[in-house]
């Protein structure tokens, strides 16, 4: 009974590792426009190095505060958009 729940904590572990891993990753691709490459890249080699933990440190330093995601306005002056009159 006991090896049972341990079985079960261990998948439900791996699959939350799993879960951040893609978070981070996809964020720092999608999201971060403004953030310089190397960083994306130290961040990307962080979350697979420390999944979990990796994945709160980003959180806390660089999603909460907003720091290289493009404001509102910013997402409309882009070049790449197009202008439908």
């Amino acid at each position: 009974m006991i090896f049972g729940a341990v079985g079960v904590l261990g998948t439900f572990l791996m699959v939350l590792q799993l879960l951040a891993l893609v978070w981070v990753i996809y964020d720092v691709l999608t999201k971060q426009k403004r953030m310089p490459d190397v960083e994306k890249v130290i961040w990307i080699v962080l979350a697979f190095i420390s999944t979990i933990l990796g994945a709160l440190v980003y959180y806390i330093l660089v999603k909460r505060q907003g720091k290289y995601e493009e404001k509102p306005e910013e997402a409309g002056a882009s070049e790449d958009s197009v202008r439908v009159y």
